[in-house]
């Protein structure tokens, strides 16, 4: 039982790590204003954001999943 809950948390951990880094970077400040983005267009921009949404909804469950495994394998092992 242990050791199937680790590999879930192992596989829930990667694709954190994997979900964190395919989301793109906020933008803020005099360097966003100065670097623009003013290439874009309208479609692209909503497809972009859609996407980041979906990331960051599926950023916090795959967290959310990773927490509880922690503190499911802590009570197992103690």
């Amino acid at each position: 039982m242990e050791i199937a809950i680790t590999v879930i948390q192992l596989i829930a951990c990667a694709a954190l790590v994997v979900i964190v880094l395919l989301q793109s970077g906020k933008s803020a400040g005099l360097s966003g204003a100065i670097g623009g983005g003013s290439g874009d267009t309208f479609l692209a921009k909503n497809k972009a954001k859609s996407l980041d949404a979906r990331l960051a909804r599926l950023t916090k469950w795959v967290a959310a999943v990773f927490i509880v495994l922690t503190l499911v394998l802590d009570f197992i092992v103690k």
